[in-house]
């Protein structure tokens, strides 16, 4: 089943964000999250099993230019993570159906997502889910 995180979720979300996302303290995570809950462009989106946090993703809408997009509003996957043990059962494909029904009733007529170049299982993932490939991206940085 797909929900709307409530305050409830919020420390099984956290500690999967944490295993997505390793580099974002878990403080800083749950106030992000927390402040979603009042964001009325934003949607972090949850999937149980008999009662326990399973996955979750986190959605935007965003305003400025997407890659690939003509329209504005775009519904912007910004994450999705589903715990291990409970991969290959759909709970992915079931959140992203959710965020696609959300994006519609928030005027939507595109959604979008990115994932690292050679994250083979978010590619496969994206593709399963009938996103398509609009550009690949290499970004550099340099320190003056």
């Amino acid at each position: 089943m797909v929900h709307m995180m409530t305050h409830g979720d919020l420390a099984e979300v956290v500690e999967m964000a944490q295993l997505l996302w390793p580099g974002d303290a878990p403080e800083a995570l749950e106030r992000e999250f927390t402040a979603v809950l009042d964001d009325d462009e934003a949607v972090i989106l949850v999937a149980t099993d008999g009662g326990r946090v399973v996955g979750f993703a986190l959605c935007r809408l965003r305003h400025d230019y997407v890659e690939g997009c003509t329209s504005s509003p775009v519904g912007y996957l910004e994450g999705v993570f589903v715990r291990e043990g409970d991969r290959r059962r759909h709970f992915a494909s079931e959140i992203i159906g959710g965020f696609e029904k959300w994006a519609r009733r928030m005027g939507c007529s595109e959604i979008a997502s990115d994932s690292q170049i050679g994250n083979i299982e978010s590619e496969a993932l994206h593709l399963a889910c009938d996103f398509e490939e609009a550009n690949r991206v290499i970004c550099y940085v340099k320190k003056i």
